[in-house]
């Protein structure tokens, strides 16, 4: 499904954000630490970053990049 950042930053909420970023997604990366796992995932012409809380099983924070290429350069 297409959405621009535009609109998936006007969604509802944060879970309306979460839900459609698990239910759209495509996976790009993943990173555990000693207590989270980042999750990159491609939404559209966007991608977003869900931090889950391993220790309480919780999303505990977002990050949007508007350009996708932005961190995929970094070296």
């Amino acid at each position: 499904m297409i959405i621009s950042y535009y609109d998936f930053q006007n969604l509802p909420d944060r879970q309306a954000q979460y839900d459609f970023t698990l239910a759209h997604g495509r996976l790009i990366s993943e990173r555990t630490t000693s207590q989270s796992k980042y999750i990159l995932y491609e939404v559209s012409n966007f991608s977003v970053e869900l931090i889950y809380d391993i220790v309480h099983h919780k999303i505990i924070s977002m990050n949007l990049f508007e350009n996708k290429f932005s961190y995929l350069n970094k070296n």
